[in-house]
């Protein structure tokens, strides 16, 4: 059990050093989402359930639905500053 622990905190470093570090932001909201669920199983683990669930739901679930629907509109505000570009 102790190995899969470290198994996770090192995933976790992992997940946050590449979501820093990431060109691309739709990938690196993809490994923050991956970062909360990992996160979310830890606090599992160290046996405190009511973090884990709100962890899950909250850093996995609606922060990413959130930097989901961000991403979207930056790029419909580009695709309209192209546009308008290309009209003059």
């Amino acid at each position: 059990m102790e190995a899969f622990k470290i198994i996770l905190l090192i995933f976790l470093i992992i997940c946050a050093i590449s979501a820093s570090l990431m060109k691309n932001p739709l990938l690196s909201v993809i490994i923050f989402m991956s970062y909360s669920l990992v996160m979310s199983i830890i606090w599992f683990l160290l046996e405190s359930p009511d973090l884990a669930i709100t962890e899950a739901a909250v850093g996995a679930g609606v922060s990413s639905v959130l930097f989901f629907v961000t991403l979207r509109k930056l790029k419909a505000l580009s695709e309209v500053e192209n546009h308008e570009q290309n009209q003059r």
